[in-house]
């Protein structure tokens, strides 16, 4: 069982593991005031743009959230709904040439 990690504490790993493997990585700090939904991570590198929402083990993707997740796959962009507990598969991502 994955120990519970902070949304905050996750975001911080995901993005470190990024920058460390070259991406540019684009975070809405204070996401007041800006349209429902956007995911939190836009990573981009050689040619490739990954938009990522991040959530705790129990969080749950609100309806604009999933349909930003699934029109940005539909328009041929890599979407990924992260959890903890997806770190395999994070690193994967990230770390692929």
């Amino acid at each position: 069982m994955t120990p519970a990690v902070p949304e905050s504490e996750f975001l911080q790993q995901v993005k470190d593991l990024a920058k460390l493997c070259g991406w540019l990585v684009y975070h809405t700090l204070d996401s007041r005031g800006s349209d429902a939904g956007f995911p939190d991570l836009v990573l981009v590198r050689r040619g490739r743009v990954v938009f990522a929402e991040l959530k705790s083990e129990t969080g749950k993707a609100t309806p604009m959230q999933q349909r930003w997740l699934i029109e940005l796959g539909n328009a041929g962009a890599a979407v990924h709904l992260w959890r903890p507990s997806d770190w395999p598969q994070i690193e994967a991502v990230i770390a692929r040439v």
